[in-house]
């Protein structure tokens, strides 16, 4: 039978894709070529504005079975430099350290329980497409068969099958001058400050947790996750170790290059899998478009850069979380002329910013006394919070406006929607509790609800609630199931104008009233 979407890949964005498009009353199928999870963790943590794409979808709290709210990271880095995010009153960068597999096994459970039709062990061969259908060709367990969608997402990372199909490029850059070691190891507990958690490197000092920490022959990282074994890695330029399986021998090696000292270490404690990876060189590339007709491409699919600063999955989930919903709304009928060309209109920009601040880490971490001076002048712009706040919102993704409004429009428009606390009838919320639905919502704080009935032509398609906010906030907000801001107003009393500029937004982004 016919289905509506299918979504090859089911790692992180594969899956998250599915849990948005199952909200959306839309049902996927996920093919996936692997019968079981990774063993290896390929990311240890989410960091920047996915955090609160994860609470405003209820999962947040599934994933740390913890039902506080997300809060901002009070430090990070950028580029090896400590980056103070302390000096910040609105502090946009959030952190969540949880291992890739623990991501996967949640936003799986959700899919499933969504509906979902997940299909392990199932892995995408060949496509073609016309004006009305894609033919998925499959590989399964018990044969070759084939699906016909009317969309097919391409989730099937860097080196998507998907994308080199449907005959989109892949533009960018190939280097080959760097190895990276990694290893879960177990560290002699005297060496672990337990007031700071950084590293005490016998005949060398002490080196943070969790911080890239660079010389002038490399970088040495150090991190202690919580209920697993400690992780080391290096970094070194213009090295080539061969192809042989790499040890732990090659690690102190390579830690006593970078550091000049030996670190005291052994093999990973309790129950595997441990990890241990050599990795030679990296990519920096970007797909030339994220849509050709009816094949679309999510995460890695569609770009692949240095893994400094994190910003890997928090792109690719932030992807899937624009094109939910914009996808649905074409199946469903209700999407106005051009809505899932924005998809592509929005998101690519965004990760054009990731591939340059990506890059410009990898220049601050390079060997040289050249880029030494650049780290000293650098440490002292992060010495003014006026920069770390730019880097803060560039890293975190917090600084992206998807559209201005025009002329008169709020500042919010456009921009991810604020942390709000709300009194309602019912009690009070945050609006991330209001969201978890992922459909577009008119948040109307106006005096006496006054905008409530302005929507009335769209209330099969957008919730309305009136409330009133514990904080300064707009007096209303029109949100976009991504949680971004499609308008807002900040007259209390709003007049016919502002009113005229709601349904306005409402018909762009959600069709004309029914």
């Amino acid at each position: 039978m016919p289905v509506d979407v299918v979504i090859a890949g089911a790692g992180p964005n594969g899956l998250m894709l599915a849990c948005e498009l199952s909200l959306a009353g839309v049902r996927p199928v996920v093919l996936e070529r692997l019968t079981g999870q990774e063993e290896e963790n390929r990311a240890n943590g989410l960091v920047g504005q996915v955090v609160r794409a994860l609470d405003r979808r209820g999962l947040y709290e599934r994933i740390t079975g913890d039902a506080q709210p997300p809060a901002p990271a009070p430090r990070y880095m950028f580029g090896a430099l400590p980056l103070d995010l302390s000096v910040l009153d609105d502090n946009p960068l959030y952190m969540l350290p949880v291992p890739q597999r623990r991501l996967e096994r949640v936003l799986e459970a959700r899919a499933r329980e969504l509906g979902a039709d997940i299909r392990r062990g199932h892995e995408l061969t060949g496509l073609s497409q016309d004006d009305d259908a894609v033919t998925v060709e499959v590989a399964g367990p018990d044969g070759p068969y084939r699906i016909e969608a009317r969309y097919l997402v391409g989730a099937d990372g860097g080196r998507s099958l998907t994308r080199k199909l449907s005959g989109i490029g892949f533009p960018g850059l190939t280097r080959d001058d760097g190895i990276s070691l990694a290893a879960h190891v177990s560290i002699p507990a005297e060496l672990v400050d337990p007031a700071t958690g950084a590293l005490n490197v016998p005949g060398y000092g002490p080196v943070p947790a969790f911080l890239h920490h660079r010389t002038e022959r490399g970088l040495f990282v150090f991190a202690a996750f919580p209920g697993r074994p400690p992780m080391i890695s290096t970094l070194e330029w213009g090295r080539s170790d061969g192809d042989a399986p790499p040890t732990l021998d090659d690690l102190r090696d390579s830690i006593r290059r970078v550091l000049g000292a030996d670190l005291p270490f052994g093999p990973p404690e309790g129950d595997g899998p441990h990890l241990l990876r050599r990795l030679t060189g990296g990519n920096t590339r970007l797909a030339e478009r994220y849509r050709d007709r009816r094949v679309l491409l999510a995460g890695d699919a569609a770009h692949v850069h240095s893994a400094l600063g994190g910003p890997g999955l928090n792109l690719g989930l932030q992807d899937t979380v624009n094109l939910g919903w914009k996808l649905a709304a074409e199946i469903h009928g209700w999407a106005p002329p051009g809505l899932l060309d924005t998809y592509d209109a929005e998101r690519r920009p965004a990760a054009m910013r990731v591939v340059m601040h990506t890059q410009a880490q990898s220049a601050l971490i390079a060997p040289g006394p050249e880029v030494t001076a650049l780290r000293e002048l650098f440490a002292e712009l992060l010495g003014e919070p006026a920069t770390v706040r730019r880097i803060a919102g560039l890293m975190s993704g917090a600084d992206i406006r998807y559209d201005d409004g025009g002329p008169g429009a709020h500042p919010l428009t456009g921009r991810a929607a604020p942390d709000l606390l709300l009194e309602t009838d019912a009690g009070a919320v945050r609006l991330a509790e209001l969201t978890r639905t992922a459909r577009p919502l008119l948040l109307d704080l106006t005096e006496g609800a006054s905008l409530v009935g302005d929507l009335a032509g769209w209330r099969d398609r957008v919730d309305v609630v009136a409330a009133r906010a514990r904080h300064a906030a707009p007096a209303a907000l029109l949100l976009r199931p991504d949680c971004y801001v499609a308008w807002a107003c900040g007259s209390a009393h709003p007049g016919e104008g502002e009113r005229e500029a709601l349904r306005a937004a409402a018909a762009r982004w959600f069709g004309p009233p029914a």
